[in-house]
């Protein structure tokens, strides 16, 4: 992560409060991304999860729907609101779930505990995203996957650089860290990246990576 375009350092209490205050608005505010795109990633992305599902940062349970053959699917997040209506989706979906009020960066579980750990918009957000990474890498077993979609900095120079001026605003309203090096971080975490699809100007990244126990 390159420190220099890191305007504005948001703490977990702050997170926790922000996406409390706006759980009920936030798939109405997603909503027309995810029409133009994300709805398509997370499908493509999620369905490929298998056997012991950990879901980091689950937020409402948008990704709920598309999980396939896995057999059983815990999901924690920071935000109890946010969990609130993701049991109520999973409800709808007739989904056996385990939700936990988590910190992304300190999870509490035994170490290869799941064989797949999904994380979906949510290294923008987190205060340690390298920790976070390394996290869902101690928990994931060494033979599993770990199937990240994120955004951050756009490989178009103009556009990177609209998002550096605007970082901090946008930080301070809405807890996410737009301008982040999605790429540099996941190098920084030492998970071993076996795909990669930009999307968006390189705005957006669907990435399939592998456990480094030897991190």
């Amino acid at each position: 992560m390159n420190t220099k375009r890191e305007f504005h350092s948001t703490g977990k209490g702050e997170v926790k409060d922000k996406y409390s205050n706006c759980a009920g608005k936030y798939d109405s505010f997603n909503a027309g991304l995810e029409f133009i795109g994300l709805r398509k990633f997370r499908k493509n992305l999620v369905r490929q999860a298998s056997g012991k599902v950990l879901e980091v940062a689950a937020g409402t349970g948008v990704n709920f729907e598309y999980y396939r053959s896995i057999s059983a699917l815990t999901a924690v997040d920071l935000s109890p609101q946010m969990l609130k209506i993701a049991l109520q989706r999973a409800g709808k979906l007739d989904l056996v779930i385990e939700v936990s009020e988590m910190d992304a960066e300190n999870l509490e579980f035994p170490d290869q505990y799941f064989d797949t750990v999904v994380s979906c918009l949510s290294t923008c957000t987190f205060t340690d995203p390298v920790k976070a990474l390394k996290e869902m890498n101690r928990v994931c077993r060494s033979d599993g996957r770990i199937l990240l979609l994120e955004h951050g900095r756009s490989d178009n120079c103009w556009l990177s650089r609209i998002q550096d001026r605007t970082a901090k605003k946008w930080a301070e309203m809405v807890a996410c860290h737009w301008n982040r090096d999605t790429m540099e971080i996941i190098r920084q975490s030492g998970l071993s990246v076996f795909e990669v699809r930009k999307h968006w100007l390189g705005i957006v990244n669907v990435i399939i990576a592998v456990p480094n126990k030897m991190n």
